[in-house]
């Protein structure tokens, strides 16, 4: 055979694999309203090049690629590795060199400084390749394993276009976050079937492992995404805040004003008691359209997201007054914790928004363990050490005011509107403990004038000034002022080595 033939034969060969499975399971595929794997793959990557590892793997079994692409490519010019299951190829089911090539794309990814996506589509492991897979040290669990050893050294993020069964669903589990499309997006470690067979529950897929209900109820989801170029560029989006590696600078931008035109002093209330929507606040401050909300839809009295502050990345925790007054449950002081953690990891600083009266109280939340969870959340606030930030917009009291960065937790500042009312207990908590037994003397109107004027009492007390004259702040900072004084803040502290401490791991709060 000539060389030239010997060409030619490659070329079909790669043609071939490049089509993936059949004509049916493409049109099957297509039908469920989702893109095609590689043309996933071209809109996600500039100019829709990448360059391919295994392409011919799996083809003397007709099975294109083993049912994965493995591939590094550029977004925004920054190179991606990316790790899409091919649904169309029996099912995107993992086999053995299909999990062979996805730990090896882990492993250049990480030895390159590159990031990780994950676009998942699959049916989960191949149970007619279990005995090469299952068990010894060679094996699915690989996948697993590698994710774990390699957090916090690059980013890991999980595109969810379509299911992710069984074993598969610990990948969005394991990545840092993970977006998910509505409707098509699945995870669940047991399937509606088998809940039927083992214990009886009759639920379709939706209600057993949905996008919707793993954004909304379980927290496994990050954002949920209407349709699939809206997941992709979401994960465009993201990446955008992030370096390539954890030792790498955090990637700076052109800085934009921001996109809410009314003056911080009109958008927060000066009455305590009276909620606003803090993404009107945080509007005010980050860059324009810079804000990438986490975990949106689950846990609504806490706000976590990303933003651009004059150009710099940031990580924002806020309390959110308009959902259950903004105090602390144990979903919101989980959420909290995780995404504290993800941006210590890549060195984004954090910037804490404190108006908080505490954490839940009452037997129920006791019960579920309100303390172990808000220890969390005190633990990630401890342990991070990336540039930090809190300002106390209003409330901050008790230890609520820790569980956000207060003070005593070591942020490079704290810092405080004038309409910051810092406080032990707030005036309704703290009269009724003060004067519990002359309340209870008392009755009718005559109660509630004496509560109101011990209240009102109380309240004078409180301000912003005393703490100020103790040094408990760094600054009080006029809200017109606010943005730039933050932008000038973080340029500051940004300058300072990050401190490691040699130890195995922290125990960390169950």
């Amino acid at each position: 055979m000539s060389y030239d033939s010997l060409v030619e034969d490659l070329r079909q060969r790669n043609e071939k694999a490049r089509q993936g499975g059949s004509a049916r399971a493409k049109e099957k595929h297509v039908a469920q309203n989702k893109f095609l794997v590689r043309d996933r793959l071209e809109r996600f990557f500039d100019d829709g090049q990448y360059t391919e590892d295994g392409l011919l793997a799996g083809m003397s079994r007709d099975m294109p690629g083993d049912a994965v692409i493995t591939c590094v490519g550029k977004v925004d010019g920054r190179e991606v590795a990316v790790i899409a299951n091919d649904m169309t190829v029996k099912a995107g089911t993992w086999g053995y060199t299909t999990f062979r090539k996805i730990v090896r794309m882990q492993e250049m990814a990480v030895a390159n400084k590159l990031p990780i996506v994950y676009f998942m589509d699959s049916a989960g492991a191949r149970i007619d390749e279990q005995r090469e897979c299952y068990l010894g040290r060679v094996a699915w669990g690989n996948i697993f394993h590698t994710q774990v050893q390699i957090s916090g050294i690059v980013p890991q993020i999980c595109l969810m276009f379509g299911p992710s069964p069984a074993g598969s669903a610990y990948v969005p589990a394991l990545s840092d976050v993970t977006f998910m499309v509505d409707k098509n997006a699945t995870a669940y470690l047991g399937s509606p079937r088998l809940a039927e067979m083992a214990i009886g529950e009759k639920v379709t897929e939706e209600q057993m492992g949905g996008a919707r209900m793993h954004c909304v109820a379980s927290g496994l989801g990050d954002l949920l995404a209407q349709t699939e170029l809206e997941v992709m560029e979401k994960g465009k989006k993201y990446l955008r805040f992030f370096p390539g590696a954890w030792d790498l600078p955090v990637p700076l931008v052109d800085a934009r004003p921001p996109a809410e035109s009314r003056r911080i002093e009109d958008i927060v209330p000066h009455d305590q008691n009276r909620p606003y929507d803090v993404h009107e606040l945080i509007n005010a401050i980050v860059d324009q359209d810079s804000f990438l909300e986490i975990k949106a839809l689950f846990a609504k009295e806490m706000v976590t997201g990303l933003a651009h502050l004059g150009g710099r990345p940031v990580g924002i925790v806020a309390n959110n007054s308009m959902v259950k007054g903004g105090v602390l449950f144990n979903d919101s002081a989980d959420k909290g914790a995780r995404f504290i953690w993800l941006c210590n990891a890549y060195g984004i600083p954090l910037l804490f928004l404190q108006d908080i009266s505490g954490y839940m109280i009452g037997s129920a939340v006791e019960k579920a363990g309100i303390i172990r969870h808000g220890a969390k959340l005190l633990t990630a606030v401890c342990e991070a050490k990336v540039p930090r930030i809190s300002l106390m917009v209003r409330k901050g009291y008790g230890g609520g005011y820790l569980a956000m960065s207060g003070a005593p937790t070591q942020p490079d500042a704290q810092l405080a509107l004038p309409s910051a009312k810092p406080a032990l207990m707030g005036p309704e908590a703290a009269i009724n403990a003060i004067y519990y037994n002359e309340i209870h003397r008392l009755q009718g109107d005559e109660r509630t004038a004496f509560i109101k004027e011990k209240q009102a009492e109380y309240a004078k007390d409180i301000d912003v000034y005393e703490p100020a004259d103790k040094f408990s702040f760094e600054a009080v900072v006029e809200p017109s002022l606010l943005r730039d004084d933050l932008i000038r803040r973080f340029a500051i502290y940004s300058r300072r080595e990050i401190p490691m401490f040699k130890r195995r791991n922290g125990v960390y709060p169950g």
